[in-house]
């Protein structure tokens, strides 16, 4: 088995010329072995221990994870840090009402002392990151179980946690790369002294709105400005008002220069997952399951929120996060089925699997080591289809299309608290959920959530399969003659949940019996416990598809001697390098890499909520007053570059040569939603809005020049 891991780590670390320059999300510490030649050529002037060190501060050292999904970089030495502004949108909507509307009119703290906290928040670096596939695939052998693999594999890295960790504040997990063929720690440190220092209003921040999302030519100034803090002893720490801004290891330089094509590019962030390497078993599944059921049920959820929205600034306010997170990968999947068929990506897939059956079947070893690879992997997605289907139709119709079911679930520990009938048991339970009730009411509108539900149990009852439906849709059918709104009403008319005053009354003197006969709480268990009976019938087929997948890597691996493989990303720190370049989208038709101002003029409507333009942004375009931000008389907005990012990525910095910021990725275009599952060098693009244009921003817009003046500009 040794040898086994000698040979995948060789084929890692194997060069040649056939690699294609800008695909490729790739680990920062064997740049070195891998990438660095090629990235040289291109236009880069750094080595590979300026990019990634863990001796001396590096690029690493800037970038962070920003909260739990998008990535953000440091750009001062006192901690200032960028990222986009959808990423920080949670932030800025919870500090929004109605007397103080960041989201619709920005927020921009005059001085250290106006930075909003932000409970929950955190911001992780990176410490180092090593290879320990030779401590771990060892102990492993074919003829293991897969659940005897899993626990040998956690009890080992167990060990290498403990050992990384000990006499530290660091944190560390060890990570599977190319599905289970190879092990990685992480060690990273972690500040959740994280505060909000200015956001644009959404009229620049998200102009545009789902309307243009995921499309080129964009317009948006989608970035958001934090500050990291630390204890006075340098150290992280939770939120106090004694703490002081971080002094980070390395902050990125921002460049003035401006793009053009042809530039080297590099991105350095989290990009969160992708499937390179999937089957056409797996891509029917994403066509036929996943995004047609995503696609259908948040559809007719965010019609509703919408209205509502439309009508009154309140429900706006409160439902702009959870829109926003709804509607970003609705429109994503809608995108990702159109091009999955428009570039025939099953096809391609299904010829490398012919390839690699013939491979197999060619030799006898071969047949023994990885001949039920595909096989595993096809039983497994076909074997667990229904259960597939159903527990998404519950997760996103019930759970989370109905917010007082997913409330009603959240404060279940209220039922053993006070079954326990311990006082001190209930009384900390109960100041639980008075926590998670403060929270939740703040953006709660119950007739928009009585409209939703409605919706959403009407839908599942009718698309899925009765066999599959929790026990409450029998008694529906029965008592309330298959009247949802009849029975949603008589739930939220009824239910404690549904009104804060009642809740609150309950928690004040709080009884079981009241609790376990209350609608929504009885619809809460019934719906979870057959989600959590669904899930386990799934799950029962992950054992043979975690094999065959994992067979299925090493084969292609050993079948490709000769290609450099790179892992799928799994939300660890990548890096990936490429040109400022347009693109042709279809017949007759170019798009140039960069946008400006004078666009966001062109697309204004001022009875489109998504294409208002402020009246402040329109003064500064009719006075060209642009400043040191703009070119040539012209306010560049956002550009493109052939970087191979996903989600994950939004809020990297993308950086020139030198190690510049030039700007920060914030999304994909529509033609290449397929990306995530098969790269197309010709028309996949990653979309940057201009550090210029941010800058611009800060300071001609917003009068926050002592921001621009923390950071170190290039010119």
């Amino acid at each position: 088995m040794k040898r086994i891991g000698i040979f995948f780590l060789g084929l890692f670390l194997l060069i040649t010329p056939v690699l294609q320059a800008d695909e490729g999300m790739w680990l920062l510490p064997l740049l070195e072995k891998l990438n660095i030649g090629t990235m040289t050529r291109m236009g880069l002037k750094l080595t590979a221990d300026d990019i990634y060190s863990i001796n001396h501060s590096s690029l690493k050292d800037a970038v962070v994870i920003f909260g739990g999904g998008c990535t953000g970089e440091i750009v001062s030495d006192q901690g200032l840090l960028l990222t986009n502004h959808h990423c920080g949108y949670g932030s800025i909507q919870e500090h929004s009402s109605m007397e103080h509307n960041y989201l619709e009119n920005g927020f921009w703290a005059q001085s250290r002392k106006d930075e909003l906290p932000n409970p929950g928040l955190k911001v992780t670096f990176l410490v180092r990151m090593e290879d320990v596939s030779d401590q771990i695939l060892p102990a492993l052998s074919d003829t293991m179980s897969e659940a005897t693999r899993a626990q040998t594999i956690n009890r080992i890295s167990k060990k290498i946690v403990k050992k990384a960790t000990d006499s530290t504040d660091y944190v560390a997990s060890v990570r599977s790369f190319f599905t289970g063929n190879a092990f990685y720690l992480l060690v990273y440190e972690i500040y959740k002294d994280v505060r909000l220092v200015a956001a644009p209003p959404s009229s620049i921040g998200k102009f545009g709105g789902d309307t243009d999302n995921w499309m080129w030519p964009r317009h948006t100034g989608d970035f958001s400005v934090f500050r990291v803090y630390m204890s006075p002893d340098g150290k992280p720490a939770e939120y106090s008002p004694d703490n002081i801004p971080l002094k980070p290891r390395h902050y990125l330089p921002v460049s003035l220069k401006g793009v053009h094509p042809g530039d080297f590019s590099m991105v350095i962030g989290y990009p969160g997952g992708t499937t390179r390497y999937m089957t056409t078993y797996e891509i029917n599944e994403v066509m036929n399951i996943t995004n047609p059921n995503r696609i259908k049920i948040r559809g007719i959820r965010q019609e509703i929120l919408w209205k509502d929205m439309m009508a009154s600034e309140k429900v706006r306010i409160q439902y702009a996060d959870k829109y926003s997170m709804s509607s970003n990968y609705w429109k994503f999947s809608i995108g990702q089925n159109q091009d999955l068929k428009k570039l025939n990506v099953k096809a391609q897939k299904l010829a490398l699997q012919k390839k690699f059956s013939e491979w197999v079947t060619s030799d006898p070893e071969r047949e023994k080591k990885y001949g039920q690879a595909l096989d595993l992997i096809k039983k497994a997605i076909q074997g667990r289809a229904d259960y597939r289907y159903a527990t998404q139709y519950i997760s996103e119709a019930l759970i989370r299309g109905s917010e007082v079911i997913l409330f009603s679930f959240r404060v279940r520990q209220l039922e053993n608290a006070l079954k326990s009938k311990d006082p001190q048991q209930i009384t900390k339970t109960v100041e639980s959920a008075r926590k998670t009730a403060r929270s939740f009411y703040k953006d709660y509108n119950p007739p928009t959530d009585r409209a939703a539900s409605k919706a959403m149990f009407r839908l599942f009852a009718e698309n899925v399969k009765p066999e599959y439906q929790p026990d409450i849709f029998p008694m529906i059918r029965k008592k309330y003659k298959n009247n949802f709104d009849k029975y949603i009403d008589h739930m939220f008319d009824k239910s404690i949940f549904t009104d804060s005053t009642r809740f609150y009354a309950f928690l004040q003197n709080p009884k079981l019996r009241k609790l376990m006969k209350d609608p929504a709480y009885d619809a809460a268990q019934s719906i979870i416990n057959e989600y959590f009976i669904l899930s386990d019938k799934e799950s029962e087929y992950d054992a043979e598809l975690n094999k065959g997948r994992r067979l299925y890597m090493a084969g292609l691996m050993a079948m490709n001697p000769d290609k450099i493989f790179y892992p799928d990303a799994n939300f660890t720190m990548r890096l990936t390098y490429g040109t400022v370049e347009g693109y042709t989208p279809r017949d007759a038709v170019y798009y140039k890499y960069f946008t400006t101002l004078k666009g966001v003029m062109e697309k204004e409507d001022p009875h489109n909520y998504e294409f208002i333009v402020p009246e402040k942004l329109k003064e500064l375009y009719k006075s060209k007053d642009f400043g040191r931000y703009g070119e040539d008389g012209i306010m560049h907005v956002c550009f493109i570059t052939n970087n191979d990012i996903t989600g994950g990525n939004s809020g990297s910095p993308v950086m020139n040569g030198n190690g510049e910021l030039i700007g920060l990725a914030f999304d994909g275009n529509w033609e290449a939603m397929s990306g995530d599952i098969a790269f197309d060098n010709n028309i996949q693009r990653c979309i940057v809005v201009d550090i210029r244009y941010v800058l611009f921003i800060m300071d001609k817009y917003a009068g926050a020049r002592h921001l621009v003046d923390e950071m170190t500009l290039r010119k």
